[in-house]
């Protein structure tokens, strides 16, 4: 069976070979434009650096396809409740009808349910697995429906799904805006090392900072490069909504 994904950002063992990799290939190319172990190794530790953060990228965009796939399963529920099935049967359809991203998750809770069948359980630890503000609403209402017969809950997940398309239209608007301006800012912090590596295969540059001196320098710039890079996207960070109804 598929297992679930973790959507969590975080990196995987083959990502971080991937930015050992990208240190050694890029140490021994420059080392054999420039013939300068300082400039080599600066250029090592900054494309392993980008390599981290490509990485890191594509884990924030599968967080976030899981987080935009949301308002869809609140649709495949609607429409599954309102053809007459439970909302246990409408949870299980969705391990074949559902967003594929989230498949395994109600695979899942599907076999959780088989097993033992205790929705509560299930159901809670669903949406502990899940771990998202959006998974957190819906499954919390799901739950308190279920409990207590609720006869709203058609026009709870309504009301849920409207709220969640708002917010990621309004995400995706800030964030389309934003982009142009931190393209520009990659663009501006990546131009002088790239005049730095262009320079680096003339003897008397390679030589320059090879001293005590043009390693300073180069040390310098780099700090100075991590701290603006740094800077730059905690300004542009969209702040994340906490879970209310789930462990932080």
């Amino acid at each position: 069976m598929i297992r679930p994904r973790n959507i969590s950002p975080k990196l995987h063992k083959t990502q971080y070979l991937k930015v050992a990799i990208s240190f050694v290939a890029a140490f021994f190319a420059v080392y054999l434009l420039s013939s300068s172990l300082v400039i080599a190794l600066i250029f090592g530790f900054l494309l392993s650096v980008i390599a981290y953060l490509i990485s890191r990228k594509k884990s924030h965009k599968d967080a976030a396809a899981v987080n935009a796939a949301w308002p869809e399963v609140i649709d495949h529920l609607v429409s599954g409740i309102q053809s007459g099935l439970s909302i246990t049967e409408s949870l299980i359809g969705l391990t074949t009808r559902g967003p594929v991203i989230l498949r395994p998750f109600f695979a899942e809770f599907e076999m959780k349910m088989r097993l033992d069948g205790d929705f509560n359980l299930a159901i809670s630890d669903l949406k502990q697995r899940c771990g998202q503000h959006s998974s957190d609403q819906i499954f919390e209402a799901i739950a308190i429906s279920k409990t207590l017969g609720g006869s709203e809950l058609l026009n709870i997940l309504r009301t849920v799904g409207t709220f969640l398309r708002q917010d990621l239209a309004l995400r995706r608007e800030i964030e389309v805006k934003h982009g142009w301006i931190k393209n520009s800012a990659h663009l501006s912090a990546a131009a002088p090392w790239l005049l730095l590596l262009l320079l680096s295969t003339q003897p008397a540059t390679s030589r320059a900072f090879s001293t005590p001196t043009g390693v300073l320098i180069l040390l310098l710039g780099l700090a100075m490069t991590a701290i603006a890079y740094i800077w730059m996207n905690r300004l542009g960070r969209l702040p994340e909504l906490p879970r209310v109804f789930g462990e932080a």
